[in-house]
């Protein structure tokens, strides 16, 4: 297979990659411009061999989405509404709690909660939402808001981002998710979600939960109007962080969903544009332990392929997933852990069940 990688083009990167070498920005471009995605593939499943075997990664988790009420109102977002939208909603402590309650009977491990920029809400509710959750199931780690959300609540507490997270922290807050970081490139955001936080708020806001010890995951949404050079800097500011920090656990590529959002002229993302993303954001990102093939956004088929292509984890069984699904999403709500553990099977690897911080709690 080396031979066929230098006939590729491709022998002065697998070189690279051999010696466990750092792969520059130029090397990004050449295999982003790549033709051949088993080349890309083959690359990177060295890469996800090296750091986590033959290991595919799953967790027990619940999605929960306490409001879709958003100032923000990215292009590229279907879940969003302004207040007093048909379709908006806020949920109050006590009916989050009820969505805990409902799924007492199962062995859940993590909950992961997002949700918009809400005008009004006062940071006490953030606080008693994180109290409630507990409550109900003291042992879970609840992973919520993402670092947009964390500066927003700043913001509303009149409080430093450090204090801020201090104070969530006590109520019951674990990690922090990936969501929000979209592409850092000012003119992305700036064409596709200008009232957002800026990248390097992002990026600011995760170091100061790195300092603190909090876990956090990194996203990049792609397959819209973003160019290869604006994803290669996206994740080399990443790499760039993570060199400071240590602070990700994972990547998580999300392919854009076009339905329902201002951006509804651009296409779905194809199945060679999703395995290439993961392919090189494997190959690019050597100081992140895990790559996701997060299936709700590729499908649990694609998301099996992933498998090879760089990627050792596939997020999880979610339970009600209502962000993607809104943008026209076609996958399931849910995925059952039986599921999970037989497509990783069928793919050729060892499922591993783990907890939000990949502490490995049963193999299959």
């Amino acid at each position: 297979m080396d031979t066929y990688i230098e006939q590729a083009g491709l022998g002065s990167i697998l070189t690279k990659v051999r010696a466990g070498e750092r792969l520059s920005v130029e090397d990004g471009r050449r295999l982003y411009s790549h033709p051949d995605i088993l080349a890309l593939g083959y690359l990177a499943n060295i890469v996800r061999e090296r750091l986590n075997g033959n290991k595919a990664f799953f967790i027990y988790n619940q999605h929960i989405n306490y409001s879709n009420i958003c100032t923000n109102l990215c292009k590229f977002c279907a879940f969003g509404k302004e207040k007093g939208h048909a379709l908006a909603y806020e949920m109050t402590v006590a009916e989050v709690q009820e969505k805990v309650r409902q799924r007492l009977d199962e062995p859940i491990r993590e909950i992961h909660m997002v949700g918009g920029i809400h005008p009004d809400l006062p940071f006490s509710y953030y606080l008693d939402l994180l109290r409630g959750i507990k409550a109900v199931r003291p042992e879970v780690h609840i992973q919520a808001f993402t670092c947009v959300e964390i500066h927003h609540l700043a913001q509303l507490a009149g409080k430093s981002v450090d204090r801020t997270l201090r104070d969530l922290v006590d109520a019951g807050l674990g990690s922090l998710p990936g969501g929000g970081a979209e592409v850092f490139s000012p003119r992305i955001r700036q064409a596709t979600c200008e009232k957002k936080l800026s990248g390097e708020g992002w990026l600011e806001v995760a170091k100061i939960a790195h300092r603190l010890g909090l876990r956090t995951n990194a996203t990049m949404l792609y397959g819209h109007i973003e160019t290869a050079d604006e994803r290669l800097e996206h994740l080399d500011a990443l790499r760039r962080t993570q060199d400071e920090t240590g602070g990700f656990l994972a990547f998580i590529p999300l392919a854009f969903h076009p339905k329902n959002t201002e951006m509804a002229e651009h296409g779905n993302t194809t199945g060679i544009n999703d395995l290439k993303n993961i392919a090189v954001s494997r190959l690019m990102l050597d100081n992140f332990p895990h790559i996701k093939a997060y299936w709700v956004m590729l499908g649990p088929k694609l998301a099996q392929v992933a498998l090879a292509f760089g990627a050792d984890d596939m997020d999880g069984t979610v339970k009600e997933e209502v962000i993607t699904h809104m943008a026209g999403a076609e996958t399931a709500q849910a995925l059952g852990h039986t599921t999970l553990i037989r497509l990783i099977r069928e793919a050729g690897r060892q499922p591993v069940e783990r907890d939000t911080l990949y502490t490995e709690l049963i193999p299959h």
